[in-house]
């Protein structure tokens, strides 16, 4: 897709493009004053300084003196359904990829912390702050952050999180949700973006599912909806097998060929290698690699895919005191797709290995959710709000990015006001957030108070003038 054709128009700022973004999810809410509280939280969201509660949104909005009961009843109640919210946000990545193209979506788990052993949805899981030599464990909720990839723009993108599922073990406590393993909420969420896209009349676009070594399973690559290709990280010691040999007419039909050669097999091997450079954020990445199938797994026999070899790196970093750095050989599963009656790669290399890269920015946005953006802060305690409370977070960060998105493409974000330093290329989510914050401060209208009514002004407007007033005159200094 051409970069113009992703930018807003050049007169529609950030706050226009929200606007326009909250207004097409006006459907999932049944009532108006419904729709107009969560209008009102999502900006409270890009004023809350400290930790992102409810409360301290509330704060935000000069809502000191007030009855809150109704707020929090938006999570406790059936106020609004994730999967609606979802399907609306679907809706609004659609114009930015033709139907020609491929759907590149991205699945990963990502782990809220907890401190209570009764609230719903916890259990007992591995503990990501410890020592890798001595893991300890902790008390946390597991979600699946399913996640679309926008097209590439020199080596950019961004992950712009489209559905954040429970994936709850089974001795988790209850939550009202189904338990599942991660590999079947990544299959739950790429059949969902199966079902949107033939629900938009898009039966023939191809899907591309990026995902790590924990898809890596038989009933993950039977469960595949149609029109999907995975491109899954494996094990070094995979056991494979060559496709059958033609059938001969004699016997039962056989459904696997010989043992393959283990993954790691083919790292000793000197002839074969072909090289490419990759794009990634900005600069080029040589890669040495290896294709060979294609391959089935056992009990996967009509899923035949592609074993994709990178060899390892060793190269010197730095200037002053350069230092060696390695990077480890990595080993992938392509599914392999039928033309013509023989079994081919769906992409070429290049571009799977630059995908490969670009599914890192799962983990960046796992960190920008939790660490900056308050994912999990809010103090919703029941059955329902334990979860929906960190989806819908998980709703306001996917739609402030989607709008950046759309005005700015990736490269295309405000100058950094500093004389030291000239910034990253790729606007940073503090620079989003900034840039929101500036058009607001900027707009004489604006009050950091909200009231429902025109006329039942609050009556700390003395008050809530002169903090307006120091935050925006500490804004300018």
């Amino acid at each position: 897709m051409q970069k113009d054709s992703i930018k807003c128009d050049s007169a529609s700022t950030l706050v226009d493009e929200l606007i326009k973004l909250l207004a097409g999810h006006r459907a999932a809410f049944r009532q108006e004053r419904v729709y107009r509280r969560v209008v009102a939280l999502v900006f409270a969201e890009l004023f809350v300084f400290a930790r992102h509660t409810l409360t301290q949104s509330l704060w935000a909005l000069g809502m000191l003196g007030s009855d809150w009961s109704a707020w929090y009843r938006l999570f406790s109640q059936p106020r609004f359904e994730e999967a609606q919210l979802a399907h609306h946000l679907f809706g609004e990545t659609l114009p930015h990829v033709r139907a020609e193209e491929v759907y590149v979506v991205a699945t990963d788990a990502t782990q809220v912390p907890r401190s209570s052993q009764k609230m719903p949805g916890t259990s007992w899981l591995r503990a990501l702050r410890t020592a890798i030599f001595c893991r300890g464990i902790h008390r946390a909720q597991r979600f699946l952050q399913g996640a679309w990839l926008p097209p590439i723009e020199q080596g950019y993108t961004r992950a712009i999180p489209l559905r954040f599922l429970p994936a709850f073990p089974a001795k988790a406590v209850a939550a009202g949700v189904a338990a599942m393993k991660e590999w079947e909420a990544g299959i739950a969420f790429v059949s969902w973006v199966r079902h949107e896209l033939d629900r938009a009349g898009r039966m023939q676009q191809w899907i591309l599912l990026l995902a790590d070594g924990a898809y890596d399973n038989v009933d993950f690559w039977r469960s595949l909806p149609h029109h999907t290709m995975a491109l899954v990280r494996t094990a070094r010691n995979r056991r494979l097998r060559e496709l059958p040999p033609p059938y001969t007419g004699h016997g039962r039909r056989r459904k696997y060929g010989e043992v393959a050669p283990k993954p790691a097999e083919w790292l000793k091997e000197r002839q074969g290698w072909q090289h490419c450079l990759v794009a990634v954020r900005g600069r080029y990445i040589k890669h040495r690699y290896q294709v060979h199938g294609p391959y089935v797994r056992e009990r996967a026999a009509e899923h035949p895919c592609f074993l994709v070899v990178v060899g390892g790196a060793n190269w010197k970093a730095g200037r002053r005191q350069p230092k060696r750095v390695k990077r480890q050989p990595a080993f992938y599963l392509v599914s392999a797709v039928e033309v013509n009656g023989q079994w081919q790669l769906p992409l070429p290399v290049a571009e799977l290995l630059a995908w490969v890269w670009q599914r890192w920015e799962l983990e960046v946005a796992h960190r920008e959710m939790k660490s900056g953006f308050g994912v999990g802060e809010k103090q919703c305690w029941n059955m329902r709000s334990a979860v929906v409370s960190v989806q819908w977070s998980v709703w306001v960060y996917a739609l402030l990015l989607l709008a950046g998105y759309r005005c700015w493409g990736w490269l295309g974000g405000p100058p950094t006001p500093t004389r030291w330093w000239h910034g990253a290329k790729r606007w940073s989510l503090n620079t989003l957030w900034r840039s929101y914050r500036a058009e607001l401060w900027g707009q004489a209208t604006f009050r950091a108070a909200f009231s429902s009514s025109t006329s039942d002004w609050p009556k700390t407007e003395d008050l809530l003038t002169a903090r307006h007033n120091a935050v925006l005159a500490a804004a300018r200094a």
